[in-house]
């Protein structure tokens, strides 16, 4: 499929799949003409690469974990290695803190409005 079709198809405009390619998240075949031609498994790709942004990760990150997922599940391909685990238990460990601190903003508000209610 083209790069129309895919931004269409995953809602992702066609500069972040530019910048995809670029980054070595996302890879296209060339048509003689210079067209970008991109498989069907591109969709699934695309859409764990949104998720991955999505969850706080940078693209080099995301670059160094894909290798070890699927895209269709987005579980462990046969590549998988202890490091993929370890590295995300600690993004996930980072979400926590982040997910921790985000409450505690929110309670703090919470006071500061009920104390503005009187």
């Amino acid at each position: 499929m083209r790069i129309g079709e895919l931004a269409r198809r995953t809602g992702v405009s066609e500069r972040s799949l530019r910048y995809y390619e670029k980054q070595g998240l996302l890879a296209a075949e060339r048509t003689p003409g210079g067209h970008r031609e991109y498989a069907e498994v591109a969709v699934d790709r695309v859409i764990r690469i949104q998720e991955l942004y999505a969850a706080g990760l940078c693209s080099s990150k995301i670059a160094q974990l894909l290798p070890c997922m699927r895209d269709g599940d987005g579980g462990p391909s046969a590549v998988a290695t202890p490091r993929l685990l370890a590295d995300l238990t600690a993004e996930r460990a980072r979400i926590d803190r982040t997910i921790t601190d985000l409450l505690r903003s929110r309670d703090t508000l919470d006071e500061v409005i009920d104390a503005a209610r009187g």
